[in-house]
């Protein structure tokens, strides 16, 4: 690494930063920095020392020149919706935060794309499109916040991958500043055509956590609307009986758009403050979305519920009107939202299992929740078997921070132990750096780093994320402040 104490920034480069993109356009008050100190990931917080918001590709360059002369880290920075620490100035450092560069500057209708700048918010492009019968189709629980660039960074997923794929699968290419303020365009280019020759560095870019470079032009591709839905809730007395369900689902031969599970004590508090009117005693909650053209997708739904019923399914639901339809997956969306009735805090994971193994993992957390003497309500992806435990916890104790990490360590070794892997769409972060070589060969971890040095060489970009041996925050406090 080639920041291995604090960053220091001279009043000199402060200016030259105002100079840049203009002095209301940087935060660096102590008070104001607090609110970039972490991003979801609320357990390890630290301040950059200088917050940049430019406004345009130009700035962003000059800015990272500057940092380059002067060896300084660099953050790239979205709308702070991350879940594993993947913004935190580990260091201190400059965060570039790209939420004014949020414009939709051009949508493409007859080849079905749209140019958006990185601090576009996701669910704008679907709102902009939709009444030509388009949708951007990656859809994070955050979409009404998290922006396109953030959801490059970590190839965000969300509800709906199962049908449709992460972000990698609907962006054609974007621009980037290299950490040496060079500008490029990796992919396919607004005026080009599909097809792009040589090495996929756009492939290789998304999921980086921006340790490549800092993304600030994005060409997303654009999916047609389907012609109809059919959205069911299954109601079952066990995670076990649901999980069942799902398998046999997908071994029927069909693919959802969308099978999201939710427990009983999410459910309890999901219904607490939306008053849906989910039920409070059951042991699981399955929503099923099925979409496609109008014919034949009432086959498909009937078919659904037989399965769900063969299962144990003691009602299933099938949304009547497609507000209805909206208001369930408006629930399912805030879930993570709900936790404030439960909880002050919370840290949640993203392992991986095969779906086979759902309702092994789902004990597990179980007993890890007896064992740590914490509450974990569960909220995931059913359908690729992404979990979404919750682990509970008060960050004013620090035994209850204690066993939180502990229960997150245990249920991603569990993970891995089950075939799976640690992330399915948050990413490593500073979160999940330990168990990178747990999952990878020394080999593997030494393929990347090369790959990161040909568009990084002096590791500024975001550092300290992701690689063993990258410094944490706790490396950097005060010694009687670590040992609390």
């Amino acid at each position: 690494m080639t920041t291995e104490s604090p960053t220091i920034l001279s009043a000199a480069v402060l200016d030259a930063l105002g100079e840049i993109v203009g002095r209301d356009n940087l935060v660096y008050g102590p008070e104001e920095l607090l609110v970039y100190e972490c991003d979801a990931y609320t357990i390890e917080k630290q301040l950059p020392n200088v917050v940049v918001l430019p406004r345009n590709t130009a700035e962003v360059a000059a800015v990272v020149r500057l940092c380059a002369e002067h060896s300084l880290p660099i953050i790239p920075r979205g709308a702070g919706t991350s879940l594993s620490g993947t913004v935190l100035a580990v260091t201190g450092g400059v965060m570039i935060a790209l939420t004014r560069m949020n414009r939709i500057l051009q949508i493409d209708y007859r080849n079905r794309r749209a140019l958006v700048e990185a601090g576009c918010v996701n669910a704008w492009i679907t709102q902009a499109v939709k009444a030509r019968g388009l949708f951007y189709a990656p859809d994070p629980s955050s979409q009404s916040a998290c922006t396109i660039g953030g959801n490059v960074a970590t190839n965000s997923g969300g509800p709906h991958t199962l049908k449709y794929g992460v972000t990698t699968n609907h962006v054609l290419g974007f621009e980037m500043v290299l950490p040496d303020g060079e500008v490029c365009w990796l992919g396919t280019r607004p005026e080009g055509g599909e097809d792009v020759a040589g090495f996929d560095l756009r492939g290789a870019f998304i999921g980086c956590e921006g340790m490549f470079g800092v993304v600030t032009r994005v060409l997303v591709g654009l999916s047609r609307a389907p012609q109809s839905f059919k959205t069911m809730m299954g109601v079952f007395e066990s995670v076990d009986e649901a999980s069942q369900a799902v398998s046999d689902i997908i071994a029927a031969g069909m693919v959802p758009g969308a099978m999201e599970m939710m427990d009983q004590l999410i459910t309890q508090a999901v219904e607490a403050a939306y008053h849906f009117g989910f039920p409070l005693d059951a042991g699981a909650v399955l929503i099923i979305e099925l979409d496609g053209l109008a014919a034949g997708l009432e086959r498909q739904a009937a078919r659904v519920i037989e399965i769900c019923r063969a299962n144990g399914a003691r009602e299933v639901r099938l949304a009547k009107t497609e507000a209805e339809r909206l208001e369930l997956w408006k629930c399912r969306k805030r879930a993570f939202g709900a936790i404030g009735r439960l909880s002050p805090n919370f840290l949640t994971q993203d392992g991986v299992v095969p779906r086979s193994k759902l309702p092994e993992i789902m004990r597990f957390i179980r007993a890890c929740s007896e064992r740590q003497g914490l509450r974990i309500p569960n909220v995931f992806h059913a359908g690729d078997g992404n979990i979404h435990p919750l682990i509970l916890y008060d960050e004013r104790d620090p035994e209850q921070v204690r066993r939180a990490l502990a229960a997150g360590h245990e249920i991603l070794a569990k993970c891995v132990e089950l075939g799976g892997s640690v992330s399915g769409e948050h990413g490593i972060g500073v979160e999940k750096i330990d168990f990178m070589a747990i999952q990878f060969t020394a080999a593997d971890l030494a393929a990347m780093q090369m790959l990161r040095r040909v568009f990084d060489p002096g590791q500024r970009c975001n550092p300290h994320k992701m690689f063993p041996g990258s410094k944490r925050c706790s490396d950097f406090a005060p010694k009687k402040q670590a040992a609390a």
